[in-house]
């Protein structure tokens, strides 16, 4: 009877479309975290665009990413399959070319979302950031040339050339800071940058709107891969205008945060803003990022409302992972917190999804794979690990028991991955030493106060840790025999022990 009932399912979602084929627009926005207004709505932030995709989508406001790091979780995307599964939770550099077939035995002969839709009648084309890449990596990408029909450029070298960089005037990157800035050429920061519209995201959606002016026969699975708000936070003046630096508001913190949390590690980065007096300075850079590519959105949806295929096209918004700005005395991502794992996530199916309406339900990132299948009437892999949300598209309150999974590693524990997890009302994270965290969302959305030894939450505590992943992969290694690797990068600290029940 399962079978029967997969089938009629298909059908059904079929019907609603009527005979002709959705179309796909896939849109991934790298580092994007939970400040624009249809969620958290940082005070004094503008995102008209997000906010209009939310009126004509279903917003789900519990949605987390796989890992919280940028080749893991896009990977997880692309293929469906979750870390705990892959063995990838971090970011492994020096690749040319889809290493990751060989960095994980798992994935050898995964299907490409894109390649799935291929194989289903499907012109896939792809352009920007969708698998891994830098600004300031040329030709190191671990896009899979062979999953798409076309991509904008070099499939393996999508951004690098779109960016130009700010004239620093020769000036060294720590004049007159104290202490060493992190990373180098003033990658983390905050600098204007002057962008013709033919440069930066502004020349991914102008192609993408040429594809959908376009689109030719066969329907479209059109997947556009935007930067920003990636460091550098470096967009033309008039973003930062947005928001000047005296009144920008940081972000919710406490100085004690990590007293009963675990340390990521990363609390230089930290110091080293404040002690330069330029968390504001960066607050307002990712501010800025963050309205760019607002606006960059709202001329791809402009596109589509004018092109031929405005009435049948689906849409996904999804980021790899969220961002930290400071809370927790982090930067960046690489954490189990919400801030870090929560991602904007949005799903428009004409004539199947609640326009306008929110969830709550659980949600991790390899769920997208299912559900554009479902929606498209195309079977789902067997290498899938996520779940279609077409119930919770066609009714928003139905929320089922699933909770989400973020796996990551951490440099010290030996490859064993650590779990965070969400139900509606709560987070819990473990890690490989047994220590514990857990935090409930409506009375500490910032996660302040750990519950994991109050007693009273024993019950709570108990039944999230139930959920953890039964048994998960090690991190996998760099494999340096792949004909996809460059031999460039660190490689990962090597295994451990397996990974406890």
């Amino acid at each position: 009877m399962r079978p029967l009932a997969f089938v009629l399912s298909l059908l059904l979602t079929a019907l609603s479309f009527g005979a002709e084929k959705p179309n796909v627009l896939f849109i991934a926005i790298d580092d994007l975290n939970d400040y624009i207004t249809p969620l958290d709505g940082h005070p004094g932030l503008i995102t008209p665009n997000f906010e209009r995709l939310a009126e004509r989508s279903v917003t789900f406001t519990n949605a987390h990413c796989a890992a919280p790091a940028c080749h893991a979780s896009r990977v997880a995307v692309m293929t469906g399959v979750h870390p705990t599964k892959s063995g990838i939770y971090r970011n492994l550099f020096g690749a040319h070319g889809p290493r990751w077939r060989d960095e994980s035995p798992v994935l050898k002969n995964a299907v490409v979302i894109s390649q799935h839709f291929r194989n289903h009648g499907y012109r896939a084309l792809g352009g920007g950031k969708l698998f891994h890449t830098l600004q300031w990596t040329p030709g190191d990408s671990q896009n899979d040339p062979d999953a798409w029909d076309k991509y904008r450029g070099d499939p393996l070298d999508p951004i690098s050339s779109d960016w130009p960089r700010p004239d620093f005037g020769g000036k060294a990157q720590n004049n007159g800071f104290v202490g060493k800035r992190p990373l180098s050429h003033y990658l983390f920061g905050a600098e204007p940058v002057e962008l013709d519209q033919d440069q930066g995201d502004g020349a991914v959606v102008n192609w993408a709107i040429e594809q959908m002016d376009n689109p030719g026969d066969a329907p479209l699975f059109l997947a556009v891969g935007l930067f920003r708000p990636h460091i550098p936070w470096e967009v033309p003046q008039k973003w930062f205008d947005l928001y000047p630096e005296a009144e920008v508001a940081l972000p919710a913190h406490r100085s004690d945060d990590l007293k009963d949390a675990r340390s990521h590690g990363r609390e230089s980065w930290h110091k080293w803003v404040t002690d330069n007096k330029q968390w504001r300075r960066l607050m307002q850079g990712y501010l800025a990022s963050i309205s760019y590519v607002d606006y960059e959105l709202g001329r791809l949806l402009d596109g589509l409302e004018e092109s031929p295929l405005a009435e049948n096209t689906i849409i996904v918004l999804w980021s790899d992972h969220g961002f930290h700005i400071g809370e927790k005395e982090n930067w960046e991502k690489f954490a189990l917190w919400d801030q870090t794992t929560r991602v904007p996530f949005f799903i428009h199916a004409p004539g199947v999804s609640k326009d306008g309406e929110t969830t709550r339900q659980p949600t991790t990132l390899t769920d997208i794979y299912p559900t554009l299948s479902e929606l498209a009437g195309l079977p789902v892999p067997d290498q899938c690990t996520g779940t279609s949300l077409v119930k919770q598209l066609q009714d928003p309150s139905a929320i089922d028991d699933r909770v989400s999974v973020t796996s990551f590693v951490f440099g010290n524990d030996n490859g064993v991955p650590s779990h965070g997890l969400s139900d509606p009302d709560y987070r819990y994270i473990r890690y490989p030493d047994g220590f514990e965290e857990l935090y409930e969302y409506e009375t500490d959305p910032n996660e302040f106060t750990n519950l994991a030894e109050d007693p009273d939450y024993a019950g709570v505590k108990k039944r999230l840790a139930a959920r953890l992943p039964k048994k998960s992969a090690l991190m996998v290694d760099i494999p340096t025999d792949s004909p996809f690797h460059r031999g460039r990068g660190a490689r990962p600290k090597g295994k451990g022990k397996a990974q406890p029940k």
